[in-house]
């Protein structure tokens, strides 16, 4: 049985060696679509009775979406589950639990996603969420060709590596996040050190005190259908020869 054989798996140092890559990878700062890889690279490896793995992460609108797979079977059989609404993926991320089928042929909980996979060989699925501490952020799976490929011990160790790699998945997020919030800050500083020396340059050339000068770059802007700061820069633009 599938079961008897992952008990023999070195869990604490398959574990110990997935947690060292992915530290690394937090520490080098990757993209999230990186970090997706490795996590199926990893995956597939740490359970060797799958024929595949994948990742479904949802989006800011809420909406599941795979973001990495090691092959048509998983991106096929995601895709289906997306098109129908069922499936253990979507069961997981909506019940935040882990889902098992031991065969699709006989599993009766989706039995539409079920016959619709039956053709492409897939027998055996496992996914489990990934939860971190500000949530869901989607599912691992891996599938199998075979029937019972995956027991209780497959469980525990994809649980055990699905938590590891939603804390990874958080802070990767976190990281682009915020990365993409520094940028908007930096142009937002760079605004208004522009909006200042333009009503600077208004109070020096016209003697105009400071709302005054604000107001005078305001009018300037819409008259010309641009932004304060467009308006700004423009009007410290160096006058060109001649004039």
């Amino acid at each position: 049985m599938a079961t008897e054989k992952a008990a023999g798996l070195p869990l604490d140092g398959e574990l110990a060696a997935v947690a060292a890559r992915m530290s690394g990878l937090l520490l080098s700062r990757e993209t999230v679509d990186s970090v997706l890889e490795l996590v199926v690279s990893l995956a597939g490896k740490t359970i060797a009775t799958a024929a595949g793995a994948g990742v479904t992460l949802i989006d800011g609108e809420g909406h599941p979406a795979t973001t990495s797979a090691s092959g048509p079977l998983v991106r096929e059989a995601d895709t289906l589950q997306y098109r129908l609404g069922e499936g253990p993926c979507m069961a997981a991320l909506a019940e935040c639990s882990p889902m098992r089928i031991d065969d699709v042929t006989t599993e009766r909980r989706w039995p539409r996603w079920c016959a619709a996979v039956t053709g492409s060989g897939l027998r055996s699925v496992l996914t489990t969420p990934l939860v971190a501490e500000d949530g869901c952020h989607g599912a691992i799976k891996i599938y199998a060709t075979t029937a019972g490929a995956f027991g209780e011990a497959e469980e525990r160790t994809l649980a055990s590596f699905a938590a590891r790699a939603a804390t990874l998945v958080a802070n990767a997020r976190a990281y682009e996040r915020a990365s993409r919030f520094s940028e908007q800050f930096k142009h937002t500083l760079r605004d208004r050190d522009v909006i200042t020396m333009a009503k600077g340059f208004l109070m020096g050339r016209d003697g105009l005190d400071e709302d005054t000068a604000f107001d005078r770059l305001l009018s300037l802007a819409r008259a010309d259908g641009l932004t304060p700061a467009e308006a700004a820069t423009g009007l410290l633009a160096p006058a060109p020869r001649g004039r």
